[in-house]
């Protein structure tokens, strides 16, 4: 074990003032070496030096432009007053002065800061100031004893904390790890990626995120870190792609002829982008290796026929195809499309679910068992009833017991709905497989191209002839009446309305919005590590709660509403109300963003829209305009942000799904494609705490082609830079690894 590695590795119970609790405290933040303290990375940072006059703070209240915080320099005018108020409860207050006003200071049990803050003596305040009867005043502010040429830090870390630590605390024992180690991080990243990028060292950059010199100096932390983050997820990426194709050394070559027989069946032409990705499909599944592709394509462009294609070459050269999806009433969904369709060309197609009744389940195994068209392809005299070519279903297909004999191509639809392990499950359910996975998030180029590092992309970007426009307006709150008055002229029409809210009930804690209370001076953070983009100054909707408010407004309605808390029988049962039309109004959570296909739905309102990715928005969309009424989309939003109200009207502008991508990924980083606010939007895969908030486009380039390159040139990592690029990949893959399916 070298210097470094037994450094980084000192257990923090070797720290000054690390007894068995605070040991317990740092376990439930993941803390448990130096190393983990290092990457304890701030949650954001108080500008303390930014100082400002009472003046000029109570001029800001004035105007209603902020309360704070603000930092400012004071001297104290008289001695502290303390008085107990209540049993327990005491309360110290000073008057402190400026060249420019007065203000009054209080403090609730701290009555040891009456021998500090003595007359005469200078201190730097920070906190969140109030007006009241036109005398400033400011409860519980940070103070620091303030001297000429004392220097006192400028930007000072918050960072997250468990019971039983406090921020002193943790500053304390990071200052102590950077100074057991902090200098002697070796290097990992390519050197001519950190000359390019203009990136600081590794060692550089952890002194800065902890211990900023200047704002420049944290944001150059900062953007090394999300390109740490990137490269790491990339190199893992290229590394198991570069597996994949040694590992599929055995090809399972599909020979396809003129795909004239499939395309006369159909009842409409393929677009260009169609036929395009459908000559790719079959392209690789003739080649030399097993395919591995995605398709991506906006709401409605037809990726489900081009998957039909796949499976009738699979189907042609005498394999069994399998398709997947998340819900059950996809899976119905897509049977009916399909077994119609493949009934005329000669292939039997099954559907299995968990609904799938115990006999039929066992015909349907039997079937999936038998051999397949005599190995060879489809025969003239028609299909032999006992033997099943296309099984459709949903994680049924990946049971226990469930053998699919033959298959030659798998297909997931949706496919970030299901885990890591759930599409291994289904892909190993023969030997040798071709692989097929769709999404209809519409993915700009740029990150395409950086993150399928090892899978060939098909981009379906054109909608097929006849897709009707959905008008799209915004609202606020003042049109309630009128957006209600309207649900009724739809159920009046004879059709029905989707109603999306962010929350599930009123008691869901809003993820991104922040609380300071004035007696706890740890949440007086101005400078945020990762900067939100969502507005929260808008109460969240919930969609229980708004189902009954719906309910109660519009009697005559049928109104009901689904999460995804619910049991997924009971969550089926519902959306199967609203497809087959018993339901008028169906009140939801995003469950309905993807695998829903209801024609007779025309008006979509999706209350507090600023919540919203743009990219999901455009997938909300996607499920009016399915039938051949005028469809409507309204989004909801009281937001008076310039930023909010910017996004709603790129939704409103263009139905060009790549477009919009494009634009959400230029506003606020990978979002919904890598991550969005430490989530990975693909179940599986890897959380994020800095890169979800990236909009450099040419460092995700940058980063995935140093990535790639570097899985090029040394796929075991053997040199001594990729070795530490391989030791940051596992813990990488340990730390942010996300197990869930």
């Amino acid at each position: 074990m070298n210097s470094e590695t037994s450094k980084l590795d000192t257990p923090v119970t070797a720290f000054r003032g690390v007894g068995e609790a605070r040991a317990a405290a740092l376990l439930k933040m993941g803390i448990l070496t130096a190393g983990d303290l290092l990457r304890c990375y701030p949650r954001a940072y108080q500008n303390r030096g930014d100082t400002v006059t009472l003046a000029e703070i109570r001029e800001k209240l004035r105007n209603g432009e902020s309360d704070g915080p603000f930092s400012v320099l004071l001297t104290i005018a008289a001695e502290p007053s303390v008085s107990m108020i209540r049993r327990g409860m005491t309360l110290l207050k000073v008057r402190a002065f400026d060249e420019t006003d007065a203000v009054e200071i209080t403090y609730f049990n701290q009555t040891y800061l009456r021998d500090k803050l003595t007359t005469g003596a200078s201190f730097r305040f920070f906190g969140k100031f109030t007006l009241e009867k036109s005398k400033l005043k400011i409860n519980s502010p940070i103070c620091e004893p303030y001297a000429e040429g004392v220097p006192l830090p400028d930007i000072v870390p918050v960072y997250p904390l468990s019971a039983g630590l406090t921020q002193k605390m943790m500053a304390s024992l990071v200052r102590d790890a950077l100074r057991m180690c902090g200098n002697e991080i070796a290097e990992f990243l390519p050197s001519d990626a950190l000359a390019e990028l203009h990136l600081p060292t590794l060692g550089c950059t952890l002194t800065n995120i902890h211990k900023p010199e200047s704002m420049d100096a944290l944001e150059g932390a900062k953007r090394r870190l999300v390109f740490d983050e990137l490269y790491l997820m990339f190199l893992s990426i290229a590394l198991s792609g570069a597996k994949l194709r040694r590992d599929n050394t055995i090809p399972m070559k599909l020979s396809h002829e003129d795909a004239a027989a499939f395309k006369a069946v159909l009842p409409f032409e393929l677009t260009n982008a169609q036929r395009r990705s459908v000559n790719e499909i079959a392209a690789d599944m003739g080649g030399e290796s097993l395919m591995n592709r995605i398709l991506t394509g906006d709401v409605g462009s037809g990726k489900t026929i081009v998957a039909a294609a796949a499976i009738y070459i699979a189907v042609k050269n005498g394999y069994r195809a399998a398709l997947m999806v998340p819900t059950e009433i996809l899976a119905n969904q897509h049977y009916e499309d399909l077994s119609g369709l493949f009934g005329k060309l000669g292939i039997t197609c099954a559907l299995l679910t968990g609904s799938t009744k115990k006999k039929e389940r066992e015909r349907i195994l039997a079937g999936l068992n038998n051999s397949v068209r005599n190995g060879s392809g489809l025969n003239d005299d028609g299909p032999d009833s006992h033997t099943i070519d296309v099984v459709i279903g949903t994680h049924a297909l990946i049971s226990e017991g469930t053998v699919i004999d033959r298959l030659g191509l798998a297909v997931i639809d949706e496919q970030h709905r299901f885990g890591v392990t759930q599409r291994a499950a289904l892909f190993e359910k023969a030997a040798d497989v071709h692989c097929l996975v769709m999404s209809a998030t519409p993915i700009p180029r740029t990150l395409t191209l950086a993150t399928y590092g090892s899978i060939d992309v098909s981009r379906i970007d054109e909608l097929p002839a006849g897709r009707q426009k959905i008008d799209t307006f915004i609202v606020d709150e003042r049109y309630r009446e009128r957006l209600n008055a309207f649900i009724r002229k739809q159920k009046q029409e004879g059709h029905q309305v989707y109603v999306v809210c962010p929350a599930v009930d009123e008691a869901e804690d809003d993820p991104y919005a922040k609380s300071y209370d004035g007696n706890d001076t740890d949440e007086m953070a101005d400078v945020p590590l990762v900067e939100n983009w969502r507005d929260t100054s808008v109460p969240l909707k919930a969609a229980t709660v708004f189902a009954e408010v719906l309910a109660e407004a519009l009697p005559d309605l049928k109104v009901g509403y689904v999460h995804g808390k619910q049991k997924p029988a009971q969550r089926e049962a519902v959306m199967a109300e609203f497809a087959s039309g018993e339901l008028d109004v169906l009140v939801s959570t995003t469950v309905i963003e993807v695998g829903v296909n209801v024609p007779n739905a025309t008006l979509m309102i999706v209350e507090n829209a600023e919540r919203f990715g743009l990219s999901q928005l455009h997938q909300l969309r996607g499920r009016v305009g399915r039938g051949k009424a005028k469809s409507y989309f309204i989004l909801v939003s009281d937001s008076k942000s310039p930023v909010a109200k910017d996004r709603l009207n790129a939704i409103k502008s263009t139905s060009d799904g790549f477009k919009i991508a494009e634009y959400d990924l230029e506003m606020r980083g990978p979002g919904d494609f890598i991550g969005e606010n430490g989530i990975i939007r693909q179940h599986g895969q890897m959380n994020f705490t800095l890169a979800a908030t990236c909009r450099d486009t040419d460092m995700i380039e940058r980063a995935s082609y140093y990535a790639k390159r570097t899985a090029a040139d040394d796929p075991e990592l053997t040199e001594e830079i990729n070795r530490r690029a391989a030791k940051q990949l596992g813990r990488f893959v340990k730390e942010f690894g996300n197990t869930q399916n």
